[in-house]
């Protein structure tokens, strides 16, 4: 493992409560320890509408509910309203990755984030989702805070998690916790898209719920 000089972290602007919005276990394992580590309260948000099929929505929910379960951390389960999500997406199907539909994506996760906080009494909201080398932070983070604005007194911690050893650490995590991997961004798009790119370079098709940490080389998380 390797050893890291964990900085001391504290919120933006003097806040006080976090609500951190995860995406998956993998992603959200340097984070959370990170923020352990400095004392900061917070708590998990988990919405992820986006994930398809539900066997792999709950895949990823349930390696999340065990690593908080670990750190004594609060786990808030949302909704998972899939109708809502294909309705918002219509038209974008055949958007590549980064594009129009993740921003769309994020914007939907983040909107549900930030009402959450503001009805909750947490002033600063975040996400795990940059910590993938496979997003893009400045879109992410433009979801992030165009959320965060909707509400007076909330803001969204842009604080950048790959830096200072986070994204090797993040693979380290994982491994050490056998975390499921999984092997596409999350939404049926993403699973076809990569499916297609799999069956053009003569790979077999991705195969739900078998890839774990620790049992082959894994790099990081899609999601």
């Amino acid at each position: 493992m390797t050893e890291l000089q964990r900085p001391s972290l504290s919120l933006p602007d003097a806040g006080g409560r976090l609500l951190l919005h995860s995406c998956c276990a993998p992603c959200s394992g340097e984070v959370m320890e990170a923020i352990t580590a400095s004392g900061i309260d917070y708590a998990i948000f988990f919405y992820n509408p986006n994930i398809h099929p539900v066997k792999e929505y709950e895949l990823r929910k349930q390696e999340n509910i065990r690593f908080a379960e670990q750190h004594d951390v609060p786990f808030i389960d949302c909704d998972y309203d899939t109708d809502n999500w294909f309705t918002r997406a219509r038209g974008m199907e055949n958007e590549p990755e980064r594009g129009i539909r993740c921003t769309m994506c994020f914007d939907m996760r983040f909107e549900r984030t930030a009402l959450y906080a503001h009805e909750h009494g947490f002033d600063t909201i975040s996400s795990s989702l940059g910590i993938s080398r496979w997003k893009n932070m400045a879109q992410i983070n433009d979801c992030g805070h165009r959320a965060a604005a909707r509400y007076p007194g909330l803001q969204y911690w842009d604080y950048n998690w790959r830096k200072g050893g986070g994204a090797s650490r993040m693979v380290e995590i994982s491994k050490r916790e056998q975390f499921y991997q999984q092997e596409y961004c999350g939404c049926v798009y993403s699973l076809r898209d990569a499916n297609r790119h799999r069956r053009e370079t003569g790979r077999e098709r991705i195969q739900i719920g078998l890839l774990y940490y620790g049992q082959e080389a894994g790099q990081d998380s899609k999601d």
